[in-house]
């Protein structure tokens, strides 16, 4: 019986609570890591999911913390570090996506954006390197078709993606060779709550004539978690042709 591609080893997920988060801890978990996942505001759901987790078989705990603060950040690595002893895989999922027309943007509404969606990953993976560099780690930016293609009305969002991207990039190179470091964009991704008419929409704008699940993206993270570690700075779009 082969053993499972992450058996022994330890990963985190920002955001892990719900949606995208859930999915992705839960794949890296079915591949054999034990799991720290964070929350914000979201306990009871990082409760279930860490119950879901070990039922697995796997270790699993939750941590609340804002990724846009560098003591919580920090502080977050630790507990991680005491819980498993280890770290091999970070996956910066937490983000906040908004609607706004740009002309009318705020500086708190463009800030609030760029904040979580890009400095919290960065302030995650700068806490997380050492720990990485021992292991050999992974590190996986889930960043999101909004980076690559314009969307008016998401103009922060878009922009915060597009950095995280490039953030991807030069992190693939400066923390080279020990880590590898890559980034899953999603497209239009249906979830549970998502509106019926909408998701139709995109749908039919799709060339492979579906929306995305949860489970494409979390197969995505898990590659680039598993394979042999030559793949790095890498942005692959997760989006069935939308794009194009």
């Amino acid at each position: 019986m082969h053993p499972l591609p992450l058996s022994g080893k330890s990963a985190v997920v920002t955001g892990g609570a719900r949606r995208l988060g859930r999915a992705i801890a839960l794949a890296l978990a079915d591949a054999g890591a034990d799991i720290t996942l964070t929350y914000l505001a979201s306990a009871d759901d990082a409760a279930r999911t860490v119950a879901s987790i070990q039922k697995l078989g796997r270790k699993a705990q939750a941590v609340r913390c804002d990724v846009r603060d560098e003591i919580q950040a920090r502080a977050a690595i630790a507990a991680t570090m005491a819980f498993h002893g280890r770290l091999d895989v970070v996956v910066n999922n937490a983000a906040v996506f908004e609607r706004a027309d740009l002309a009318s943007m705020t500086v708190e509404q463009w800030d609030r954006i760029f904040a979580t969606n890009t400095r919290g990953p960065f302030l995650v993976a700068r806490e997380a390197l050492p720990h990485l560099r021992a292991s050999s780690g992974r590190i996986v930016n889930i960043g999101s078709l909004g980076g690559i293609r314009p969307w008016a009305d998401h103009a922060h969002y878009c922009a915060s993606k597009a950095a995280l991207h490039m953030l991807t990039q030069t992190m693939a190179k400066a923390f080279a060779p020990e880590v590898s470091v890559n980034c899953v964009a999603p497209g239009w991704i249906a979830m549970d709550d998502i509106d019926t008419k909408t998701a139709a929409h995109f749908a039919a704008k799709t060339p492979l004539q579906r929306n995305g699940s949860a489970d494409d993206v979390a197969q995505a993270v898990i590659y680039f978690a598993t394979n042999s570690g030559f793949v790095t700075g890498q942005i692959l779009a997760v989006d069935g042709g939308l794009g194009l």
